[in-house]
């Protein structure tokens, strides 16, 4: 049943998918920097919630050419940060997925002028003590964190399983799963960027996402950013 709240979930869901848009123009067009707001009027509500969701994907297009975050970008997420504080976790695992979401956004803030560096979030559990479903599943939810020049302990665990992350992704093309399959697909791409070995061929998996996925802006951005890590410029240079 409807609630008054459904009107505001829609508007905001709508907002994160016209920001994961624009955010995929500028990476496909190489412009370089989204003008997601007007710097001299009142950013709306539902667009900052949006820019608070996106974090750290709103520096990929910078990111992924080798250019800095740019301060444009930067001053709209910290506002963002301000207007929403990380949402109370409902259990433990949520609390670790958001504080590593958190710490990516925070990471590239902290090289502009409109952040600082904190501490890292409590250690995630490998795949051998939870297993390699729940833990590429995990994976899937820090997807943002796989873009270049972003390296920490999730980094690290990227590197050592590749063949859980390979796993992942074929799993949930099985299971018709395209959203969390392109997620993990990223990994691999960011994986490979980094100099290791592909554990599965790629790009036939990116393509049967291009034409079997979700179609949401948000889903074609992890696309077009994991193909750009599997082909683009930046390979070899993620840290």
């Amino acid at each position: 049943m409807p609630t008054a709240e459904t009107p505001l979930r829609d508007e905001f869901a709508a907002a994160v998918e016209r920001v994961a848009d624009r955010t995929l123009a500028v990476l496909q067009d190489g412009e370089g920097t989204a003008a997601l707001a007007d710097p001299d009027s009142v950013v709306p509500r539902s667009l900052l919630a949006a820019v608070r969701v996106l974090g750290a994907d709103l520096f990929a297009p910078r990111l992924l050419t080798g250019a800095e975050p740019d301060g444009t970008t930067a001053a709209l997420l910290a506002e963002a940060r301000a207007a929403f504080p990380a949402p109370a976790p409902s259990s433990e695992e949520a609390a670790l997925v958001i504080g590593w979401q958190d710490w990516a956004a925070g990471r590239l803030l902290a090289r502009t002028p409109y952040g600082s560096s904190g501490s890292d979030p409590a250690a995630l559990s490998g795949p051998e003590a939870i297993g390699w479903q729940a833990w590429s599943k995990r994976m899937a939810q820090l997807s943002a964190l796989a873009l270049p020049t972003l390296d920490g302990p999730v980094h690290d665990a990227a590197r050592a399983h590749t063949l859980d992350l390979a796993r992942g992704t074929v799993r949930c093309m099985l299971r018709r799963d395209p959203t969390t399959a392109v997620r993990l697909a990223r990994w691999l791409a960011w994986a490979h960027a980094d100099g290791q070995a592909l554990r599965l061929e790629l790009e036939p998996v990116l393509d049967r996402i291009r034409f079997a996925g979700d179609g949401t802006a948000r889903s074609t951005l992890e696309l077009a950013i994991a193909q750009r890590l599997l082909h683009g410029p930046s390979n070899g240079a993620t840290r």
